[in-house]
């Protein structure tokens, strides 16, 4: 077993998806969403799984907004940061 390739956080995934569902992906610079999604995942606490069919089978729906709600904060407040640091 290769740990790397095998047990991920499930965060990462919903923080990529909120980022891309804004259309960050298409105006911002590799360097700048590698460290939104760094600053953002920081926020949330991990969730480590090791197949994606195990969070939509088994994950209840109220836990699931919960998340996405998380990911949204957390992605807000990391762009807000950015955006700071950069004046």
């Amino acid at each position: 077993m290769k740990l790397d390739d095998d047990i991920h956080n499930y965060y990462e995934h919903l923080v990529i998806e909120h980022v891309t569902a804004l259309g960050l992906d298409k105006t911002q610079t590799p360097d700048y969403l590698a460290d939104l999604c760094c600053l953002a995942l920081n926020q949330v606490p991990p969730r480590y799984i090791r197949y994606e069919v195990d969070m939509a089978f088994y994950l209840p729906q109220s836990e699931r907004m919960q998340m996405k709600m998380n990911v949204e904060e957390a992605v807000g407040k990391a762009i807000h940061f950015l955006e700071s640091s950069a004046s």
